[in-house]
């Protein structure tokens, strides 16, 4: 037996999950015997998708520097979890001696592998003479139905990775596992290498300046919900914490797109450190006259009321992490222009200032509107929409995934509950499904912050009346807007009346029911505008 190379003593022991559902699992076991001393390692007997939830909600809160799994599992779990993947592979020796093994039980041989079939093994099937039947699989289902194909053809012998070797033994076909103890040792040492790097990476980042700065709360698990379509929001998460470039987030109000940069932000390279800075800001909610000194800076007396000394802005205080610009569709255009110009040169000037300060800052961008639209019209900028929009993910409304409504609001209205120092009552997931057509019929247009609001308002209730039940008729007195979900969704809202030349801002802002974007484009004006009327009462 080999003995690995010995760990420097600088580095921190590494964390190392070994993930399999098969055979595989006896050999990581036999292997860990021999890396024991060099990594802290923990077996998962799990599988794909159990496996992809149970280590994202344990990395919530415990580290992992490294997963190890093998074939289909790890390649399943590589665009799922943010730990680096390390997937075990069958060297060419392993496939000659379980050939060679397969053929001592007969001469035609099967062979199902991952994806696509091994091209070599046609050379190798003409030279020794052994007839190769092979097969390529992707899902649990497709593996089933080529060992039926090649059961029914004949074949008596399967070589294959665990879960192949597994489901011919179930179909009563004799199988050859396909990897070695050699390939599983070098599968450890990668995964050593690994956490070395990332140790080596996040020791030089500790080693840059301090910074006061607080790390982004919320994660992967807190993106909650077990629809595709949450399924694939996760995994877009994922993919796109690997990867530097700006993203653009788009969804509607409530629909959690702060939620989703701080996932991407959190779930980023391990090697960055757990404390970078994640620094949100609403470009709506900020006075253009304050926008651009919050973003960029100001040096000392570089307007009326400038701090004294200066003031780093935004774009400094995440330097080393990610600055959000929520609602990036309300900025205005003359500060869109100096936007575009610390994304392209990667520095910034502050206000009054003419020296330049270096940053190293990923800008995630969210919207609720179409800056597509707002591009066409002249409002928004192209080239910094083409900037922002590197990555583009859609966060889906509440409705377009009904099946996560009830589960969500009763994890909500738990929570809530605890909150106010109260016990949920025992049977309140049964009152809560019984409440779920209520709760799926209703379009949601505040997306899951309503949700929320609903149940706490619904919490305070129910802690203040122990023995009410959460029935729907008691969910209707409380919330009575849910009664009238039956209105046509999609049916186009009537155009207003057009404003006489005597309507104030104010009224027309009240018949577009609050929407300051279309009371302006009705009026002819910016927003800025409006906002000005408004407060003049013209």
């Amino acid at each position: 037996m080999r003995t690995p190379s010995p760990k420097p003593q600088e580095f921190e022991k590494p964390v190392i999950w070994t993930v399999s559902v098969s055979r595989l699992s006896d050999l990581f076991r036999d292997i860990t015997l021999e890396y024991d001393h060099l990594a802290t390692i923990e077996p998962i007997n799990l599988g794909f998708d159990e496996a992809a939830r149970h280590i994202r909600e344990r990395m919530a809160s415990e580290r992992c520097d490294v997963v190890i799994a093998a074939g289909s599992n790890g390649a399943y779990l590589k665009g799922r979890v943010s730990a680096p993947v390390v997937n075990a592979k069958a060297s060419g020796f392993d496939v000659l001696q379980a050939l060679s093994r397969a053929r001592k039980v007969s001469p035609r041989v099967g062979v199902i592998s991952y994806q696509q079939p091994l091209p070599e093994l046609a050379d190798f099937s003409a030279t020794f003479g052994l007839t190769i039947d092979q097969r390529s699989y992707v899902t649990r289902e497709d593996a089933r139905a080529a060992i039926k194909e090649m059961k029914a053809a004949g074949i008596e012998v399967i070589v294959g990775a665990g879960l192949i070797t597994d489901l011919a033994e179930e179909a009563g076909v004799g199988s050859v596992f396909l990897y070695s103890a050699a390939s599983i040792r070098q599968a450890f040492d990668d995964a050593l290498e690994v956490a070395r790097l990332t140790q080596l990476e996040a020791n030089r980042i500790r080693r840059g300046p301090s910074r006061d700065t607080r790390p982004a709360r919320r994660g992967l698990n807190d993106l909650r919900g077990e629809s595709g379509a949450m399924e694939r929001l996760r995994q877009t998460t994922v993919l796109y914490a690997r990867s530097p470039a700006t993203v653009l987030i788009e969804g509607e109000t409530g629909s959690g797109k702060e939620l989703v940069a701080q996932a991407i932000h959190r779930e980023g390279p391990r090697s960055l450190g757990p404390n970078r800075p994640f620094v949100a800001v609403n470009c709506g909610a900020i006075a253009e006259s304050l926008l651009e000194s919050e973003l960029f800076g100001h040096e000392e007396g570089a307007f009326t009321g400038a701090r004294r000394g200066g003031h780093a802005g935004l774009f400094e205080a995440a330097d080393g992490g990610t600055l959000f610009l929520d609602e990036i569709g309300e900025m205005p255009l003359a500060l869109q222009t100096r936007l575009l110009r610390v994304l392209e040169e990667r520095e910034v000037v502050r206000v009054g200032g003419t020296r330049p300060v270096p940053i190293a800052v990923r800008v995630i961008s969210a919207t609720h509107c179409d800056l597509e639209s707002r591009v066409r019209e002249g409002r928004f900028r192209a080239d910094l929409f083409y900037r922002l929009a590197v990555l583009r993910l859609g966060v889906p409304p509440l409705r377009a995934r009904a099946e996560d409504i009830a589960p969500l609001a009763e994890w909500s209205l738990k929570g809530a509950l605890a909150a106010l120092g109260a016990r949920p009552h025992p049977n309140l997931h049964a009152e809560v499904t019984a409440c779920a057509p209520l709760l799926e019929r209703y379009r949601w247009p505040g997306n899951v912050r309503e949700l929320r609001n609903l149940t706490e308002r619904l919490a305070l209730f129910l802690a203040a009346e122990p023995l009410q039940a959460l029935t729907p008729g008691f969910l209707l007195a409380l919330a009575p807007e849910l009664g009238r979900s039956d209105a046509p969704a999609q049916a186009p809202a009537p155009a207003p009346a057009p404003a006489s030349p005597a309507e104030s801002a104010a009224e027309v802002l009240e018949r577009f029911g609050g929407q300051r974007d279309a009371a302006a484009r009705h009026l002819g004006i910016s927003r800025t505008t409006l906002w000005r009327r408004l407060r003049t009462g013209a």
